[in-house]
């Protein structure tokens, strides 16, 4: 599949590219890592450069780019292995909150959201569930003139220093419902964790919250396919992510194999070295082809199509995630997993990523679920 970035793509990459070079290198984020997980000053300037406000409509102080923008983006920033939450707030939350027509959540959240004043995440998976998004176990219910939320989310990613969790539930008609949620209210607590890669999330306990009645966001009859949507674009910013890293782990590997000195020569000299590299590239080229494809159709076609391409896709890049990653390590030697190489950073991460939303074997079986076409 053929494809070139837009003038405003590019011009966005470079600038993301002078920011990971400039602010954003190999130490600053082992440092934001070992401490808080989180920068606030690196937070700031991917405001300031509009990763906050790409998705944000133009209503609400945002720039009203396109979803393509904000995955391209993704993947310019994935080399840097960013622990600010770009996908859970400035991706996944924008776009949920955009998708809640006006609501008076979206009024208060999406300005501070777009300036990076906020930060929301959604609140999705449940104990015992994995990665099912489609039945909360989370109970809605009326309460006076609002609603009381109870239950139980687990790995909402960078919930310790959200503002705004986007809860989904189960209403009392059993359709899913949507909830802005300020991490800080009464009957929220968190249990907070380190993931694999150094990202945090947290288990988040909803006792008896009370909320507004109009903290409910979803228009009626359309939480399902906001949750639907959602997922499409996680799928989509998985993908994405995956390439950046998959690219900046070939092309490191390549580097090493033409530097390690042995037998007086490059190791990349061997030619059973140098088909193994090409394997990799193979596997980076197709994982590309695949995150387009699920960049197009995240935001097209009829949803049971939709699912199965995008479940397509996530299981091509997780295998390429898991062959590339693993062989980096290995031609690496022993010291590509060691914490003083960025390798074993990325290997962490695109682990990660293939079991994220499911891994490849789970992704092929909701394809074998019906034809592509279906």
């Amino acid at each position: 599949m053929q494809w070139q970035p837009t003038d405003d793509q590019c011009q966005l990459a470079d600038a993301l590219r002078r920011f990971m070079q400039r602010d954003y290198g190999f130490a600053q984020r082992r440092a934001s890592a070992s401490a808080d997980g989180f920068s606030p000053q690196a937070w700031a300037t991917l405001a300031e450069l509009g990763i906050t406000a790409l998705l944000v409509p133009d209503a609400h102080g945002g720039l009203n780019a396109s979803v393509q923008d904000g995955l391209h983006a993704l993947q310019t920033l994935a080399p840097a292995l960013p622990l600010e939450p770009v996908l859970a707030s400035a991706l996944l939350a924008t776009q949920l909150l955009a998708a809640s027509e006006d609501s008076a959540a979206t009024q208060t959240w999406l300005p501070r959201l777009a300036v990076g004043q906020a930060i929301a995440t959604p609140a999705v998976f449940e104990l015992g569930e994995g990665f099912d998004i489609e039945q909360p176990t989370t109970q809605a219910t009326r309460h006076a003139d609002g609603w009381r939320l109870d239950g139980t989310k687990t790995l909402v990613l960078q919930a310790p220093f959200a503002d705004l969790l986007l809860v989904s539930a189960c209403a009392e008609d059993a359709t899913i419902a949507w909830f802005a949620v300020p991490a800080r209210s009464r009957g929220v607590s968190l249990q907070p964790y380190a993931l694999l890669d150094a990202q945090r999330a947290a288990d988040v306990k909803l006792d008896g919250v009370q909320l507004a009645a109009d903290a409910r966001i979803d228009p009626a009859g359309q939480g399902a396919a906001m949750a639907e949507d959602m997922r499409a674009l996680w799928l989509a910013g998985l993908c994405a992510e995956s390439v950046g890293l998959l690219q900046a782990t070939l092309d490191a590997t390549v580097t090493y194999l033409n530097t390690r000195q042995q037998f007086g020569q490059p190791i990349g000299r061997f030619q059973v070295l140098q088909h193994r590299a090409v394997d990799m590239w193979m596997e980076v080229e197709q994982a590309r082809s695949m995150a387009l494809l699920a960049a197009e159709m995240c935001t097209h076609g009829d949803a049971p199509q939709r699912s199965r391409v995008l479940a397509a896709a996530k299981a091509r890049v997780g295998q390429a995630c898991r062959f590339v990653s693993q062989q980096a390590v290995q031609l690496h030697g022993g010291m590509g997993m060691t914490d003083e190489m960025q390798v074993s950073h990325w290997f962490k991460r695109l682990t990660t990523i293939e079991l994220w939303l499911g891994d490849s074997d789970a992704q092929l079986q909701r394809v074998a679920r019906g034809p592509l076409a279906a």
